[in-house]
């Protein structure tokens, strides 16, 4: 009987939370997500843009899924763009014929391990002006973040929700985004250990 008498107890403790929970008053919501929601309904855009900051840079459009939004233009940027300019025949066959011609050869690659990663995993040595997926499809120049992100999706997938990378002008639209090799340096991404800006380095020296 006390069981039974337990379960009525908290049953009725239960319908009484809810009840004094759901209060309606002006101003009141459930959650975050519904007061958003509800500021929202008038919300008709803002008249801030950034286009006064993206002048002189070349940019292009892009869309990822749900996201659209400007990049910088990629090839413009290449020195020696376009490769075939020299690459006139595969790689091999330049070699074989002339191994005197070491361009290049002082990039050292220091991005994943040689049983993982090697130039060939990125560049075909046949198509030269594009570089190539997993699986050999070309991928554009101006869109080398889609080689990254085969690798690093869950970057990829931060960066074209705007979470992850550098902004150009701001966050006012139109977007614009910086993709991944303005930041990082393809052949070694990661980036050198260094103090924060504002870090009391000589705090630290005097505590040692």
């Amino acid at each position: 009987m006390n069981r039974y008498n337990n379960i009525h107890i908290l049953m009725y403790t239960f319908l009484t939370v809810i009840l004094f929970s759901c209060k309606h008053g002006e101003g009141e919501y459930h959650s975050i997500t519904d007061k958003i929601e509800a500021k929202s309904k008038n919300y008709h855009g803002t008249s801030i843009s950034s286009e006064q900051y993206l002048e002189g840079i070349k940019t292009i459009k892009i869309t990822e899924g749900e996201h659209t939004f400007l990049i910088p233009e990629r090839k413009s940027e290449i020195k020696s763009y376009a490769c075939t300019e020299c690459h006139t025949k595969p790689i091999e066959k330049l070699k074989s014929e002339d191994p005197s011609k070491k361009a290049h050869w002082d990039i050292k690659l220091a991005h994943a391990d040689l049983n993982t990663m090697n130039c060939i995993t990125c560049h075909n040595g046949n198509d030269m002006d594009n570089l190539t997926s997993l699986t050999g499809s070309d991928i554009d120049f101006n869109r080398s973040y889609t080689l990254c992100s085969q690798c690093h999706s869950k970057q990829f997938k931060d960066w074209k929700g705007g979470a992850h990378g550098k902004k150009l002008g701001g966050w006012a639209p139109p977007r614009a985004s910086m993709t991944c090799v303005n930041c990082h340096n393809p052949h070694n991404p990661g980036f050198e250990t260094r103090w924060p800006a504002g870090y009391n380095t000589q705090k630290v020296k005097e505590r040692e």
